[in-house]
């Protein structure tokens, strides 16, 4: 295994591998005890012995766990190496990730960092936040193993991409924090089918700028207060002006895709999918924007 204390020592392996600094880790460990407990409980509700009775396992601390899941979301290998890294038992390296995920989504969503996921939960952020002025709407993708089956393959196959992908619609502010994070769908699926699909358009104040780019047109019909650079055709051609205002839109625009490769810095929200669980990437991504916006509010 890794030498623990000289990487927490080194600012630099310890983002690399975890993600985030060692006084950032230190904030969480505590929320992450409680919710481990808690989680411990739910899966054995009828439970005698108090938790944390009997053998100590490869990772006999919740330090050791943080950093465990942490690791994994942020380098994600495959469970050989994994089990090398933290000197765990491979057979046991699956179960534990699948134990250790939701208990780190549980800690985020503990301290109010968790992106909204339903349309009214977005609705929610915008009453708490009355000062958000601009919001940013994209879309991401990640790549996904591509299935034997044909119409498993055309169903998740991305003519934006060339590949098989899942998909997700992000809204993030001006301080690159992701407000909402839809569910995850197949990369077939067009972004503005997906805006309309969660009814996002209507559900934006009229005071809120939402910036988009091309591939949302048509989204001005519902939400007036829209800003999207305008494409030229064969037979109307961009004039000076407008080209000029399209730059100005993709200048600020930008904010949106650093506030994606923000938490695509977690290779487990960027490498192609690996996991075999339905919507595990779905959870995967949902815990690494969560550990981004904390990383964010723990910086600004």
């Amino acid at each position: 295994m890794f030498n623990k204390e000289k990487i927490l020592k080194s600012p630099r392996l310890c983002k690399a591998l975890f993600g985030m600094s060692y006084d950032e880790i230190k904030k969480l460990i505590s929320t992450f005890s409680l919710c481990l407990i808690e989680h411990r409980y739910k899966l054995h509700p009828k439970r005698q012995r108090k938790v944390g009775g009997g053998r100590k396992g490869d990772l006999p601390t919740d330090e050791d766990k943080l950093l465990f899941i942490l690791m994994y979301l942020k380098v994600y290998p495959t469970l050989d190496v994994l089990s090398v890294l933290s000197d765990h038992q491979r057979s046991k390296c699956g179960d534990s990730v699948q134990l250790l995920l939701p208990v780190l989504e549980a800690t985020l969503g503990r301290k109010l960092v968790l992106p909204a996921r339903k349309i009214n939960d977005l609705e929610e952020v915008f009453r708490l936040c009355p000062g958000l002025k601009d919001i940013f709407i994209d879309g991401t993708e990640r790549p996904v193993q591509r299935p034997r089956n044909p119409k498993k393959q055309r169903k998740l196959y991305s003519g934006k991409k060339k590949k098989t992908t899942r998909k997700n619609i992000v809204i993030s502010d001006e301080k690159n924090k992701i407000r909402y994070l839809s569910p995850t769908k197949s990369g077939r699926r067009h972004d503005k089918r997906l805006t309309d699909k969660f009814d996002i358009p209507r559900r934006i104040p009229p005071n809120i700028t939402a910036w988009i780019d091309t591939g949302f047109q048509g989204m001005q019909k519902d939400h007036s207060n829209t800003q999207m650079p305008k494409k030229a055709t064969k037979n109307h051609p961009l004039t000076e002006e407008e080209k000029q205002n399209n730059r100005t839109i993709a200048g600020i625009r930008v904010l949106s895709e650093h506030a994606i490769a923000g938490f695509k810095r977690f290779k487990a929200a960027s490498d192609i999918y690996r996991n075999k669980l339905p919507n595990m990437d779905d959870l995967m991504t949902e815990v690494c924007v969560g550990l981004q916006n904390f990383h964010l509010e723990q910086t600004t």
